[in-house]
């Protein structure tokens, strides 16, 4: 690679990778939502304390408001935004077939008054790891608040399934799915995040919730076991190891020590620690080869930044198989 396009490359997006993969990258807006919406995706905007926010959500072709739906709310990386995320995941068509509403909000930006772009205006989520370079951390935006509003406002336009909201997410948005399963555990069915980790310190939850980790072992910036993160071959931080993130929540949920094998086929390993307080269980896979990418979907950064992608399994499928089990009691 040509010295001068390496250190480029490093100014532009190194710090950004640090935080967690996405992208500004504009599309065409989705029109705002209306008061009887019919299939097709939609812009909100909401305001909480004092902040503008905003989501796009998808509602799906078989939506009948007379017959409540799940909810499955998708955080993105830090540096990216819900429409591209939604391109990346593919969960608005993972919501056709399966009838519930894909949600996808977004972070916040440092400038609000301009368009979130991934170079210099990113948005991110307050994760609750108070990490330097994770602006929403440092500008304290309260995004529980965001999180616990927008389901008010999906409730009040929708028909609502409250026993099954669920929460994902990618990388800092994985983060912020951790975050939302402890501190919203009673709204919150089930998490599934991927590729990120639990800052939280305390080990504690107010109610039992499942939880799903998806992760690629050839991960730079989420390290299998932990230490160093890099990016084409640079150190840009530091991470916990993702099995200390499985086992504090193995002993948060008191669930056996001991793991079954549920998946090892083709480099795709699965085990799930169970059963758990009140039903709850944990599941974690992980992908051979795969880097900091959604397994099944389109990363938007190519593998030489950010690693392979893997179709080896569908990271949807596989997740809403496990909300389907794991409804709020």
């Amino acid at each position: 690679m040509n010295k001068h396009l390496h250190s480029s490359i490093f100014v532009c997006l190194g710090l950004l990778l640090f935080l967690g993969c996405g992208t500004g990258i504009a599309g065409q807006s989705a029109p705002p939502l209306p008061l009887n919406p019919v299939a097709g995706d939609y812009t909100q905007e909401i305001v909480v304390n004092g902040l503008k926010r905003s989501y796009l959500v998808h509602v799906s072709v078989n939506y009948n408001n007379k017959k409540p739906i799940p909810v499955v709310i998708m955080f993105h990386g830090a540096g990216g935004t819900g429409q591209v995320a939604m391109k990346e995941t593919g969960w608005d068509k993972k919501a056709d077939q399966e009838n519930f509403l894909a949600v996808f909000p977004d972070g916040t930006r440092p400038d609000p008054s301009k368009r979130a772009r991934f170079r210099d205006n990113p948005q991110t989520w307050n994760d609750g790891s108070n990490r330097a370079n994770v602006g929403a951390t440092q500008r304290r935006i309260d995004d529980i608040a965001f999180v616990n509003a927008l389901i008010d406002d999906l409730i009040s336009r929708f028909s609502v399934d409250q026993h099954r909201i669920y929460a994902t997410g990618f990388s800092n948005g994985s983060s912020m799915a951790f975050r939302v399963g402890r501190e919203l555990s009673n709204r919150i069915a089930a998490i599934a995040p991927a590729s990120g980790s639990d800052w939280l310190d305390k080990p504690s939850i107010s109610r039992p919730i499942s939880l799903l980790y998806i992760t690629g072992t050839a991960d730079s910036l989420n390290p299998m076991n932990g230490g160093e993160q890099k990016l084409l071959g640079r150190v840009i931080g530091k991470k916990p190891s993702v099995q200390e993130q499985i086992q504090k929540w193995v002993e948060m949920l008191g669930c056996p020590r001991s793991h079954q094998v549920i998946m090892d086929k083709d480099g795709v390993k699965g085990i799930a620690y169970g059963p758990c307080k009140e039903g709850s269980e944990v599941v974690y896979y992980t992908i051979e080869g795969m880097g900091h990418t959604w397994a099944g979907g389109k990363s938007v950064l190519p593998a030489f930044m950010v690693g392979a992608t893997s179709d080896k399994i569908n990271a949807n499928d596989i997740i809403w198989e496990f909300f389907q089990k794991h409804p709020k009691k």
